[in-house]
């Protein structure tokens, strides 16, 4: 395991990662917790398809609120100093939950737990574009979401299995006891920060403009980033599509439309997250070789995308038949589009990096808000229309499909412009 860049010795290195792991570990776990606990809290709380979709939604609306601010600060503060500060307020979500009478202290609590983990991925990775060597910042990424992953195993069949035993809220008070515990890990393992200035004194990296234009403040030169720009609507609907899929909608398809169980449902996304940390496990082993071979993000996205738009069509014309096996398949096939997030990190100098990661994770979790929302949205809308269940499901997967085809075709034609104006170019 080559983690480590000249500048953090392997040792740390691996400290480190297993630090930022543990934190990143529990903001998945949180996150994809509703999914399992949807049937019960419909039944508590009268909840409908849409404000399932808003309560798992909220999550991701206080987890982008937080995302440009964010970036700033990890550029200027550190990965350490920021990453303590938000975790403090996801325990205060976790207890605000868990003590909810009524949706919306459920949806507040939400927001703040999104809000408190929106740092525990974005911290790592800006960390890791100065400690780690680009191939080792490929690998380290994979494996952050291989952890995730297994947060998201946790989140399924353990939970279920508790629920009967401890009941929905004891479960919040002890996340929000684990929460304070990786802080104290971060604290004791994360190395401190030099400051912006050291990023911005090694100079911009290729392909990234002046030296002006690096060490420019706020997000103007992200946003204005051709290749930014390129990757943003795969980040929106592939990338968000899939957390949205993956966090919410394959359980509820898999009970109203392949008729499931609650404990079936949770079996299936338990092997749906499995087959998640297996793949990125992978990738993490895959990723440096890939690229000595010279296959990088883009080429493997372009190759590998259509298939995650031909298995969820495949899904949406089987309907019923399709069910946790069929949505694991699917949510697979988009891992594709996590090469997209070191591939930001690394077109921009490191004083940028933060600022870079940060525009683009609230590009993919601003998608996730608008399609888990919209996905409930839509089946309401499609019911009230007079379509039954298993149509009215079909229909708002088919208006997913057309989104994540518009992008995929957005990235390739911007692609080929790209290479088009180099060949042109004197």
């Amino acid at each position: 395991m080559t983690l480590a860049h000249p500048l953090l010795p392997r040792r740390a290195a691996v400290i480190v990662f297993l630090a930022f792991a543990f934190a990143y570990f529990l903001s998945a776990l949180v996150r994809a917790v509703t999914a399992t606990l949807a049937p019960t809290l419909a039944q508590e709380f009268s909840l409908h398809a849409s404000d399932l979709g808003l309560l798992a939604g909220g999550y991701f609306l206080g987890f982008s609120a937080t995302q440009l601010p964010l970036g700033a600060w990890l550029d200027k503060h550190g990965p350490r100093k920021v990453a303590l500060g938000f975790l403090g307020i996801a325990v205060v979500g976790s207890l605000v939950f868990s003590v909810a009478t009524g949706f919306s202290g459920l949806l507040a609590g939400r927001v703040l737990c999104g809000a408190g983990v929106s740092a525990c991925l974005m911290a790592p990775l800006t960390g890791y574009r100065r400690w780690y060597e680009p191939t080792a910042q490929m690998r380290a990424n994979s494996w952050m979401l291989m952890t995730g992953s297994l947060g998201m195993v946790a989140s399924t069949l353990p939970v279920q299995w508790a629920l009967p035993l401890v009941g929905w809220r004891p479960l919040f008070w002890g996340l929000a006891a684990l929460i304070a515990v990786s802080m104290v890990v971060i604290a004791i393992w994360v190395p401190g920060w030099a400051g912006a200035a050291q990023g911005a004194a090694q100079g911009p990296q290729a392909g990234d403009g002046s030296a002006a234009k690096s060490a420019a403040p706020g997000y103007a030169v992200v946003w204005g980033h051709a290749y930014f720009q390129r990757l943003a609507p795969l980040g929106f609907f592939v990338y968000g599509g899939m957390v949205a899929v993956q966090t919410l909608w394959a359980g509820p398809w898999m009970q109203r439309v392949a008729g499931y169980t609650p404990l079936e449902s949770a079996t299936g996304l338990f092997w749906i997250n499995v087959s998640m940390l297996c793949t990125f496990w992978t990738w993490g082993m895959v990723n440096p070789w890939l690229l000595r071979k010279g296959l990088g993000p883009d080429r493997l996205m372009a190759a590998g995308l259509p298939f995650s738009l031909l298995i969820l069509l495949a899904i949406i014309v089987a309907g019923p038949q399709a069910g946790g096996g069929a949505w694991a398949l699917f949510c697979v096939s988009c891992t594709f589009v996590s090469l997209s997030q070191p591939a930001v990190g690394m077109a921009f100098s490191q004083s940028l990096a933060g600022r870079a990661l940060s525009a683009y994770n609230l590009v993919i979790f601003a998608g996730v808000f608008v399609v888990q929302w919209g996905i409930g949205l839509a089946v309401d809308a499609f019911a009230a229309l007079g379509l039954g269940t298993v149509a009215s499901f079909q229909a708002a997967m088919g208006v997913f499909l057309a989104c994540n085809v518009s992008a995929y075709a957005w990235f390739m034609l911007q692609g080929r412009r790209h290479n088009a104006l180099q060949t042109s170019a004197p």
